[in-house]
């Protein structure tokens, strides 16, 4: 029987709106990396692929939804340590673990089900994405820096995907961008967790003993710096400006350079970065940097002149 921090015992009840936030909707922001594929492969005024990532949006979004349903029934004992993680269905009990574990298997299964009928090669993306998180539900993310790589992995996957949906062949250059980027992502949040928690940080995550605010700060600054200057190379290379067809896309590097300082703004003096999904919907300037971005990297790509 589960029990709640103070020991009394939690009754899981099954709440369909209970059920539905586990899912965890306000993440599948994520899940729009698949769209990368479509925008930089000069696809998207064509109606067919379209259709096909939108549909593997919506498989991603399924896919996702399990893995967080299993992976907060394996940590459901350690969320009750957390601030804000308690207050999950799961781990507040108002959504029974039979309940979760069922949703996500029918969930998991309805997903790959529809990936398969899209392409084998999407289906075998989307297999790898569900067995990388699996995996990383019981042993990556208690491996110190393997644990943010996976992290990284998951968004690769996501790019890839999209990409092989509509069979466009995808960049070196945007999977490496897409993976410091992850990496910065996953290490801010790492930190955040040690302030918040403190010394309950190794009760939560086993993992986190092993880091520092200091060491993650010095790993945040590296991948910082990377990231900035692959995406500056990415719009300024030669082979992209023959495929775009266009060499102004190197006007957009102000945009991330200003999305990630104001994310490391938020991290070091707001003390956010717990959760990127949440943090990207809740700040007005992040949220208006990364759709002026997308904006002006469609009017580049897409120029009607």
């Amino acid at each position: 029987m589960d029990r709640a921090p103070g020991g009394s015992i939690l009754v899981p009840g099954n709440r369909p709106v209970d059920l539905f936030w586990s899912l965890r909707p306000y993440q599948w922001t994520k899940n729009l990396f698949v769209f990368a594929a479509l925008v930089f492969g000069q696809r998207l005024t064509e109606p067919e692929s379209g259709i096909r990532v939108a549909a593997a949006f919506l498989v991603f979004c399924g896919l996702s939804a399990a893995v967080y349903l299993v992976n907060d029934v394996a940590d459901r004992e350690a969320d009750r340590q957390h601030i804000h993680k308690a207050r999950r269905p799961i781990a507040a009990g108002t959504v029974s673990v039979r309940a979760a574990l069922v949703t996500a298997g029918a969930l998991g299964a309805g997903a790959l089900l529809a990936a398969a009928v899209l392409s084998p090669s999407f289906a075998a993306v989307s297999t790898a994405y569900v067995a990388t998180f699996l995996l990383y539900t019981a042993v990556l993310k208690h491996v110190v820096i393997v644990d943010v790589m996976t992290v990284a992995v998951g968004f690769i996957l996501r790019v890839v995907a999209g990409g092989v949906v509509i069979g466009v062949p995808i960049s070196a250059w945007l999977l490496i961008c897409t993976s410091l980027l992850a990496l910065f992502l996953a290490l801010s949040k790492r930190r955040h967790e040690i302030l918040v928690l403190a010394e309950h940080a190794t009760e939560h995550r086993p993992s986190l003993d092993e880091y520092s605010p200091y060491l993650l700060d010095q790993m945040i600054g590296v991948v910082t710096a990377a990231t900035l200057i692959a995406y500056s190379f990415y719009t300024i290379s030669p082979e992209v400006e023959t495929r775009l067809g266009t060499a102004w896309l190197g006007l957009t590097i102000p945009l991330p350079l200003y999305g990630i300082f104001r994310y490391l703004y938020l991290v070091h003096q707001k003390a956010s970065g717990g959760d990127p999904a949440e943090l990207l919907l809740a700040d007005r300037p992040l949220l208006g940097c990364v759709a002026l971005w997308a904006v002006a990297v469609v009017l580049i790509v897409y120029r009607p002149w």
